[in-house]
């Protein structure tokens, strides 16, 4: 008899432990927050949202899937892993991103900030569309290593997901890829960053000390044909005179059009929050502001379709250096970095 109301307890603790609980997904913020976004001055953008409506729950289910590791082939790697809130969406300190099994891939992850206007994603432009973005990172074998239609099996074998898709698309709504790469759409979709000091002193709200509008007015003369306001990018392609990395040889642009004369020509990316997101450039080469910047002025390498603007490098003196820095601070959106509604919903 002891050992019978000994062991039965001790049986039971551990079917209850070896039951897998979806986690809770802890909702941080009221609906009205969620809305559409497009500042005073601001071009219309790529992305309106006509075909996925903006709704909490929708927005939620995109929300858990980006921190779920559940859409990688052995549940280590989520989107988040190498887009972090705390630097923007990028990836802190890693100059190349990491994928399952701890491999490295050829590239840096971007940040993720204002992807309604883009017209085109990734480094070399290879997707064309938001919704559809998200299948490069998890049918890429280095990366999540996953394919879609298992992504989908796992998901719909979740309760938890099950009300989650209903919740968003209706009762009885089916879980395909459709339904969430339009949750995740939605989430990245949503991710604002027009709360900088920048856009403070834009509206009236603030003004730049001394070093900050100096170096304001050298961004204008020297930077501002590639890093258009108020987005600070164009989203062209261009060759900015790096070094061909012979250990990646990566051709850019011209691996999507094949034309050659699209060879080493990567998106120009936005300087929005880029105090945040070291390393730089596509291949994660420099470390600090101070050696992207000396780049331009004396590190040109005059390679295969270096774009005009470049020829002969951008002078700038240490002294203009250091307002240029001063100006690139105030991209900063402090708002988007601790914005609760895009934090991890899985965290304490």
């Amino acid at each position: 008899m002891i050992l019978r109301v000994v062991f039965i307890p001790i049986i039971l603790v551990f079917f209850f432990l070896s039951c897998k609980v979806d986690p809770k997904v802890k909702p941080h913020f009221d609906e009205n927050e969620l809305k559409e976004i497009i500042p005073t001055g601001w071009p219309e953008p790529v992305y309106r949202f006509q075909n996925n409506p903006i709704n909490k729950a929708t927005f939620e289910l995109g929300r858990a899937l980006f921190y779920d590791p559940i859409l990688s082939v052995d549940s280590t790697v989520s989107c988040e892993s190498c887009h972090q809130q705390f630097v923007a969406f990028a990836h802190s300190d890693h100059a190349l991103s990491h994928g399952v099994a701890n491999q490295l891939t050829t590239r840096n992850s971007p940040a993720l900030f204002n992807l309604n206007w883009h017209p085109l994603f990734m480094h070399d432009g290879g997707v064309n569309h938001i919704e559809v973005q998200p299948l490069a990172p998890i049918n890429n074998p280095i990366e999540m290593g996953e394919n879609t239609v298992h992504v989908i099996k796992k998901l719909r074998r979740s309760a938890r997901y099950k009300k989650m898709f209903e919740d968003a698309f209706g009762k009885g709504a089916e879980i395909n890829d459709a339904q969430m790469l339009k949750a995740l759409a939605q989430f990245m979709a949503l991710m604002y960053s027009y709360n900088s000091k920048y856009d403070r002193v834009k509206r009236g709200e603030a003004e730049f000390h001394q070093d900050e509008l100096e170096g304001y007015q050298i961004f204008q003369q020297k930077c501002n044909q590639c890093h258009k306001e108020p987005l600070f990018s164009d989203f062209q392609f261009r060759n900015n005179g790096l070094s061909v990395n012979p250990a990646i040889n990566d051709s850019g642009r011209a691996h999507i059009t094949g034309l050659p004369s699209d060879r080493y020509k990567f998106k120009t990316p936005s300087l929005r929050n880029i105090t945040l997101t070291a390393p730089y450039m596509h291949d994660g080469r420099f470390n600090t502001l101070d050696q992207c910047l000396q780049h331009y002025v004396s590190g040109i390498t005059n390679t295969v379709n270096l774009a005009p603007e470049l020829q002969g490098g951008i002078p700038l003196t240490p002294s203009e250096i250091q307002k240029l820095k001063a100006f690139l601070a105030t991209l900063t959106d402090y708002t988007l970095l601790t914005d609760k509604k895009f934090s991890n919903p899985y965290a304490n």
